[in-house]
């Protein structure tokens, strides 16, 4: 069995698919074995998304002039810089805003292959390229185009933990021990 964090960010609540996306999870046997609903501190999002995880945001920043190049577009005018390193930590604060602007349901599922199995149900980060029948596909439009433009974070409604190891690292800043259930 695997754990993994899934968390229905402030686009999620607000436009009220909470139910439908947990229906969705549970409908393929995820179990959830934690849940709550909060308005997420700045200090847990400082661990969450940690300053120190220089590879993450190198590569955050990498994807971000991927993006750049496909639509043909100048980073430099529009970020003022084609750094990975310093796009990387513009989207770090845009992605701590973004996550804290609203309140947000947090769960732990489980189940076989949790991880892959919810990354593959909410497809990919980019609402605008992702599958239909994916949860972002289905109910996101965002793009790394009007998120950048207004300077802010991509609304991609869910955030769900990339490896096993990241899943533990996560699981335990949102939830403490006795408040996972095993059942």
């Amino acid at each position: 069995m695997e754990r993994t964090l899934v968390i229905l960010k402030p686009d999620a609540v607000k436009k009220h698919v909470m139910g439908e996306i947990l229906t969705r999870f549970e409908k393929v046997g995820l179990k959830v074995v934690a849940m709550k609903f909060l308005i997420a501190k700045r200090d847990l999002i400082e661990r969450h998304y940690p300053e120190d995880r220089e590879e993450l945001w190198v590569g955050i920043g990498n994807k971000t002039l991927e993006n750049y190049r496909d639509l043909e577009m100048d980073p430099v005018e529009s970020l003022g810089t084609s750094d990975a390193r310093e796009i990387g930590k513009m989207v770090r604060v845009w992605l701590m805003d973004y996550i804290m602007d609203g309140p947000v349901l947090a769960m732990v599922l489980e189940s076989p292959h949790a991880v892959e199995l919810v990354r593959k149900m909410v497809g990919h980060t980019l609402p605008l390229v992702s599958a239909p029948g994916t949860i972002r596909g289905d109910y996101a439009y965002d793009s790394s185009y009007l998120a950048n433009s207004n300077k802010r974070a991509i609304e991609n409604l869910v955030h769900a933990s990339g490896t096993v190891d990241e899943a533990k690292y996560e699981i335990p800043l949102w939830f403490s021990e006795d408040e996972i259930h095993n059942w």
